[in-house]
């Protein structure tokens, strides 16, 4: 009652129309308190002489003073339409300068209070103080039932100071306030002069993304989406507070929804920072006293806004068919293959067995469940028959014998394979003497590296498939539930600068920010799938060709052990689920749940290149996963502390220069090696395994020997079947492919989240997927491959004897 009376007595006799006099709760009554107590005389400085209310007009500028012993009101009003939104803008300047106490604004409007200091102090880090003279605010826009409506405000100008203050002050209308769709609209801002426009959703479109560019990197911006209410937090200090909202600097985009919004209808605020920091730009002052007031220069940045319409959910319906499809297809490709394969090769399979001497074949053809010796099998010395084919049928009566004296053998690999431990081998001197011996003969064949009994190695290689399994589970929960995490802060809080999007092609589907990079990571998934049957149906046969005791699988080819390729194409799987996790919110604190499985996939496909025909020698599962925890835990080190950290590359390139050259001396001598007094003088004596040491100084310059294999089997003279030859071209158009998407760059978490917006481009594939997808289909595509190619590389051996089958 004593405010109204106070604000009556007043302005019983003035002139124009009648004020609103009301009371709004919280800091616009507190704001409302203080003027109204400078107009009665109850403040602290003592009793306000003159009060003076003036009718003003748009887009009229008034020049005035101000100072404690007086205070000027300007009333306005305009007409408000239901169907219309017009923005009013009001711009003040203040003139005079080294004020004793800023000119305070309040504007009172029939919703809304809006009230602001000139010269206007924005902080920054380190409390930092920049002053802004020149202050241009919009108004909140009051809604409206009726079909049209006159609406009366007020702006106060008031001061502290006892010196006069000069100002100017101008109210003028937005005429493009509501922003058109598919329109682009250019318009100037400042950290004391923000903009905000309104948005209508049109019938039939229910997302739109909105996007703010400009032709400058800084100053830093920050572009916000709010719902229509008041007040507008356009203030650097307030932006952050309601709504979605992003830094950038060339570029930003926020893809908006129908459903957030109840009104249908949504601001665009954009604010210009005080500083450049958040953006990626230096700070250019650390003042030593933190109440100094710093000139922050011209801060003014040009931008435009455009609306669009975003896909609807015919787009997603496409775009989730389009990927099913195209795995789908390598599952109907694969089934035909095989349909064919199984054709071709049933009349034959009871027929083919490996080229053997049987002439020369002992009575015991194994020695404790192992192989065939290399001195037990041998070739034909006068032989004149180059080709690995059929046998004559004037060796029949000598193939009976040779598979009545391998009875024993099919026997002794029937039997439980918890009787035979790996331990039970390699106990006796006179074995390790036999190792010393074979291993380091400088021609060496598969047979001297095939000597342990197969279920033993089995049993072996079927720990990496079980281990993995474990180590997946394990991973994937904690990674699951921090991912959830992650999405629903960036709901909650609409901070969009925590995650790194490509935000020009990001597709929401639920709380999912961007469906699209998570939907891509499919093929993973299915092709791993794909790969884990195929092999399992490869193992199935080879366990049956065992149990009808087939030379082929006894004695001939490449030993065949499944385990490192059930791990694969486990490993591949996972790849997808955690890529999917990762790109629910990609940033640099969850980069390795998207690499961790890329590394454990190269180390096993490295493990398994090496274990085709050093099977005896092999690395265990533990040491494998052990030395790749390290690989991972150096790799987070990397993305924690390498940037810019010179002392850490420096350590990290020596421990790594180290780890090679130790690795490559296990390989080099087949693990009979020592540290000792006289190894200098064995290095210098000169290379003993020429070939070998080629193959290990270009396996340290790429750090993948993959594409080594190939080479090494043509000079052996073997040959590479069709099936091998077309997995290896199609995985390598693939791969090639597949590297060029990758290196689109489309964001990166190494830069502020501004700077990697400026990376963001629009969707290349049914409006729906980007290039970082087209890298998902084709990466996945290509492991796949790559897995065949291992696979399939030595089938041309399977007819062949070990002890024909070089190793290097």
């Amino acid at each position: 009652m004593l405010l109204r009376s106070c604000w009556k007595s007043r302005h019983k006799n003035s002139p124009g129309p009648a004020p609103c006099c009301w009371i709004r709760p919280g800091l616009a009554a507190l704001l409302w308190l203080c003027v109204t107590q400078l107009a009665c005389g109850t403040g602290a400085v003592g009793e306000t002489k003159n009060v003076v209310q003036k009718d003003a007009e748009f887009d009229v500028t008034y020049n005035d003073t101000v100072t404690s012993e007086n205070q000027t009101i300007y009333a306005f009003n305009h007409t408000v339409s239901r169907n219309k939104t017009e923005g009013v803008h009001v711009s003040v300047d203040v003139l005079s300068q080294g004020l004793e106490s800023p000119i305070l604004f309040v504007v009172r409007q029939k919703q809304a209070v809006l009230s602001f200091q000139v010269p206007l102090i924005l902080r920054g880090l380190y409390q930092r103080k920049y002053p802004y003279n020149h202050v241009g605010r919009t108004l909140c826009q009051p809604p409206t039932r009726a079909a049209s409506e006159t609406q009366y405000f007020f702006v106060d100008v008031s001061t502290l100071s006892s010196q006069g203050t000069n100002y100017q002050l101008r109210v003028s209308r937005v005429e493009s306030f509501t922003l058109q769709t598919d329109k682009k609209f250019t318009f100037t801002a400042s950290p004391s002069q923000p903009q905000y426009f309104k948005y209508v959703f049109p019938d039939g479109v229910d997302t739109v993304i909105v996007k703010v560019n400009s032709d400058m990197n800084f100053p830093c911006s920050v572009m916000s989406i709010q719902d229509i209410q008041c007040p507008v937090y356009d203030l650097d200090n307030n932006v952050a507070f309601i709504g979605m909202y992003q830094t950038m600097t060339k570029k930003g985009a926020i893809t908006v929804q129908r459903k957030d919004f109840p009104s249908n209808s949504f601001y665009v605020v954009v604010v210009v920072k005080t500083e450049d920091e958040a953006c990626g730009g230096p700070l250019r002052f650390y003042p030593l006293r933190p109440d100094e007031l710093i000139d922050a220069g011209n801060r003014t940045k040009i931008l435009d806004v455009m609306v669009s319409p975003a896909i609807d959910s015919k787009v997603y319906v496409m775009g989730m068919l389009f990927c099913l499809g195209i795995f789908f297809s390598f599952y109907l490709l694969t089934f035909l293959v095989a349909c064919m394969e199984n054709k071709r090769s049933f009349p034959f399979h009871l027929n083919l067995y490996c080229r053997v001497d049987f002439n020369r074949l002992p009575s015991s053809a194994a020695d404790n469940g192992s192989t065939l010796s290399s001195e037990a099998i041998t070739d034909s010395a006068t032989s004149t028959d180059n080709n690995y084919g059929y046998m004559g049928t004037n060796k029949q009566t000598n193939m009976d014998a040779a598979e009545r004296s391998l009875d024993s053998v099919g026997r002794s690999r029937q039997e439980s394979l918890s009787s035979v431990e790996e331990d039970d081998y390699d106990t006796l001197d006179d074995i390790n003497s036999d190792k010393n011996i074979v291993r380091t003969k400088k021609f060496l064949c598969v047979s001297d590296l095939a000597r342990k009994d197969k279920r033993v190695l089995s049993k072996k290689y079927q720990i990496y498939f079980w281990n993995i399994a474990t180590i997946a589970v394990f991973y994937a929960l904690p990674v699951i539930q921090l991912v959830i995490t992650y999405q629903t802060v960036v709901n909650v809080t609409g901070n969009q600068d925590i995650c790194y999007y490509n935000f020009l092609c990001a597709h929401p589907l639920g709380a999912l920010s961007a469906f699209n990079n998570i939907l891509s990571n499919l093929g993973y998934v299915m092709l791993g799938l794909l790969f884990l049957l195929i092999v399992l149906k490869r193992d199935i046969v080879h366990n049956r060709a065992l149990v009808r005791n087939d030379l082929n699988a006894l004695e001939c080819g490449i030993p065949k052990h499944f385990g490192l390729f059930y791990a694969m194409g486990t490993a591949l799987m996972m790849e997808g689920l955690l890529s999917a996790c990762y790109h629910v919110c990609p940033n640099y604190t969850n980069f390795q749940f998207d690499t961790s499985f890329m590394y454990m996939i190269a180390g096993l496909c490295m493990l398994k290149l090496y274990q085709k025909r050093h099977p005896d020698i092999n690395a265990s599962a533990y040491t494998a996963y052990a030395c790749l925890a390290a690989v991972i835990f150096f790799s987070v080190l990397g993305v924690v502390f390498g940037k810019g950290n010179t002392v850490f590359w420096i350590v990290f390139s020596v421990i790594h220069i180290l780890a090679t050259l130790l690795l490559s001396t296990q390989l080099y001598y087949m693990g009979r090696w020592r540290f000792d007094s006289g190894i200098l003088r064995r290095m210098c004596s000169g290379p003993m395994y020429i070939d070998r040491m080629v193959l290990l100084v270009m396996g340290n310059i790429v750090n993948w020997s993959l594409c080594l294999r190939p080479h090494r089997e043509l000079r052996s003279g073997e040959r590479i079947q069709c099936l091998a030859l077309v997995c290896i071209l199609f995985t390598a158009v693939v791969w090639g492919f597949a590297l060029y998407f990758f290196f689109q760059g489309l964001s990166t978490w190494q830069k502020t989240p501004a700077e990697s917006r400026e990376h963001n481009r629009d969707c290349i594939l049914l409006s729906f997927f980007d290039d970082h997808d087209i890298w998902h289909f084709l990466s996945s595509i290509a492991m796949f491959g790559s897995f065949l190619v291992l696979l399939t590389m030595d089938d041309d051996l399977d007819t062949v004897q070990r002890d024909k089958i070089y190793v290097f």
